[in-house]
């Protein structure tokens, strides 16, 4: 096989890492991780932003050549590394420090802001000795989807500008039609059903701009997946639990006060089939990490590889491409996080004595380097989106809860303790595999890894606090495990703590769920997308599945009008990601206008009679959606 050569030259030197390459970078990153935060509490999935990044890298760098010097594609390299490793940090965040907010911790921005820092520094320290094999030895192996594709995008530069306008197209309308549904009211921000017969079966629908772009982005064999989780739990469980237990007069655990008669649908699903939508999700997830294991195994004699002297001169060489940060930088940095762990107690809380902050750094750092390891391979392979984060945060907390219940650690100091650890080790697997896409780009174009690696410290430096601040303001403003943000992951997450350390979980509804996933496992459905579509409700995956018919629908219509499908599918891609970005926006905002004024907005005086403001919001939806397949459509001279 060939050696591979890079679009530029090793022997060629370009300015990269410049002041506007960092600002634009941040901004990106403060944008799209806030929007990452804000999508990832309301459905508990979270997007990759590499591409989009991209492509807006280029165009706004086109725009400032105006006015400026000339830019280069490594200076646009850098912005997008910069923006996506900012907006990853999200996704650890969401996963687990809500539920501190349930329990009624309420942690200070600086503690959210300091866990994600050390976990975004150990993310990115530890990846530093995998790349020479992840990236370099196994280059013709692991494709990394995301990251290929963002260079694809790079290097065709000139058609940056064109491919940029659907992406700021998908934010405005994204934005305008959040801000009418949540500060004008125009509609209602939710659609039900009820279906005759049924005892309790009722069909939803979240008409959101958002959901509907995850869905595009998805396709329709995941989003199908996890509507028919959806459907099974609001059209199977719910009504066979609300019929055989309508003569129950007595509560039945674990509901403690109110008899199934007397419970609405929702009041089911929050008492029963939330603790079986946890028992498959928790499942799921650990079955997928299972399945990884020989990867896992493989993952890390590399990882240990790179610790060695002799792995050491295969990372680094004397030519720019190259050229890795040195491994005292990855020993010093992991000290000084393990250190500040132990010394400081505003990292796993201020109620963490000093056994609980010790034995937190070691498995900070022990969970952390293995799930960084595998991180970054299986992204290798799958993509971000499809990345098990939560499920490897699972199995660090269920191995860190499991051990301090038996040395007797089950206060609420060490409840704290286990999420926190759990914080920093699942900020480090969401951002390592962010930034595998990132350094696969850069070694395909041609980027200096040492100069990326420096670029994604100064990240995790600029973006912590600002991804901290909206999530802090999403919970004062919105409130978390509420209809506007049910912080899935960070609910499931504060089950599996409560139940390990109190002992009193509902194994049977907790197993039953597992066996769900088991079900679909064995008939080869992939389990998590199925779990995670029983444990939301199911208003949040019809919209979802809406918009996998809709990129089908595109798909089969390019097909056979002979068009270039991968072209309507990327132009259908970058506006749903503008969707996701527009709504995510506005819902922070909402957030801040709640936490200021004390109140959510009142709308605009609009009043419906009966169904009407449900009709209106299906109007509007089926206008989104019409304009999503429409925006699609390719130009003549394109055809």
């Amino acid at each position: 096989m060939s050696e591979f050569k890079p679009y530029v030259p090793a022997e060629t030197r370009y300015r990269d890492v410049t002041i506007r390459a960092l600002i634009t970078g941040a901004l990106f990153g403060a944008i799209f991780g806030s929007a990452n935060a804000y999508l990832g509490l309301r459905v508990g999935l979270t997007i990759s932003t590499s591409i989009p990044l991209a492509v807006l890298s280029v165009a706004v760098f086109k725009l400032l050549e105006r006015v400026s010097r000339k830019t280069n594609i490594l200076e646009c390299n850098i912005a997008q590394t910069m923006g996506s490793a900012s907006s990853s940090l999200a996704s650890g965040v969401i996963f687990t420090i809500p539920a501190l907010y349930m329990w009624g911790f309420d942690p200070p921005l600086v503690q959210i802001g300091i866990l994600a820092l050390l976990g975004g520094i150990l993310g990115i320290l530890f990846m530093i000795p995998l790349r020479p094999y992840l990236i370099v030895k196994e280059h013709h192996e692991l494709p990394y989807p995301e990251g290929t594709a963002a260079a694809q995008v790079l290097i065709a530069a000139d058609a940056g500008g064109a491919r940029a306008q659907n992406v700021f197209i998908g934010l405005v309308v994204g934005a305008v039609y959040k801000v009418l549904l949540s500060f004008g009211k125009l509609w209602a921000e939710e659609i039900n059903i009820k279906i005759p017969s049924l005892k309790k079966g009722i069909i939803g629908l979240d008409p959101t701009p958002a959901l509907l772009g995850v869905g595009y982005i998805l396709g329709y064999r995941i989003a199908g997946i996890m509507v028919a989780g959806g459907i099974l739990s609001s059209l199977v469980l719910i009504p066979m639990i609300a019929h055989f237990g309508e003569s129950a007069v007595h509560p039945l655990f674990p509901s403690l006060d109110v008899p199934i008669s007397a419970m609405s649908a929702k009041d089911i699903w929050q008492n029963y089939v939330r603790y079986i939508g946890a028992g498959a999700v928790a499942f799921a997830g650990i079955l997928t990490v299972l399945r990884s294991l020989p990867t896992m195994m493989q993952s890390l004699m590399d990882g240990l590889k790179g610790f060695t002297s002799e792995g050491r001169k295969v990372g680094v060489a004397p030519i720019r491409t190259q050229h890795d940060l040195p491994m005292s930088v990855v020993l010093i940095g992991a000290a000084v996080v393990v250190g500040v762990t132990m010394i400081s107690s505003h990292v796993l809380g201020v109620g963490a004595s000093i056994p609980l902050r010790v034995f937190g750094a070691l498995c900070i750092v022990l969970f952390a380097f293995m799930f960084v390891t595998v991180s970054s391979r299986i992204v290798g392979l799958v993509g971000v989106t499809s990345n098990p984060t939560s499920g490897m945060a699972i199995v660090t907390l269920l191995g860190t809860s499991s051990i301090f219940y038996l040395l007797g650690w089950t206060d609420d100091a060490a409840k704290a303790t286990v999420l926190t650890i759990g914080t920093v080790v699942c900020v480090a697997a969401s951002i390592a595999g962010d930034i595998s896409q990132d350094l696969k780009c850069g070694y395909i174009i041609g980027a200096t890894p040492s100069r990326q690696q420096i670029v994604e410290l100064i990240s995790s430096l600029t973006s912590a606090f600002a991804i901290a601040a909206a999530v802090f303001f999403l919970g004062k403003g919105l409130g978390f495990g509420t209809e506007a943000l049910p912080a899935p992951q960070a609910t499931l997450m504060k089950t599996v703590i409560e139940g390990v350390l109190q002992a009193d979980l509902p194994w049977g509804l907790v197993l039953t769920g597992a066996s769900l996933a088991l079900v679909a496992s064995l008939l080869g459905v992939p389990p998590l997308p199925f779990a995670v579509g029983i444990y939301l409700p199911v208003k949040t995956m019809t919209p979802v599945f809406v918009g996998g018919v809709l990129r089908s629908l595109v798909e089969y219509r390019a097909r056979r009008r002979g068009q270039d499908m991968d072209q309507r599918r990327e132009k259908g891609v970058l506006l749903a990601s503008g969707m996701i970005a527009g709504e995510g926006l506005v819902g922070v905002g909402l957030a801040v206008f709640a936490y200021i004024s004390g109140r959510k907005p009142e709308g605009w005086g609009l009043e419906f009679s009966g169904y009407g403001d449900q009709i209106a919001a299906m109007a509007a939806f089926t206008l989104l959606a019409f304009f999503l397949v429409r925006m699609t459509r390719l130009k003549p001279e394109s055809e």
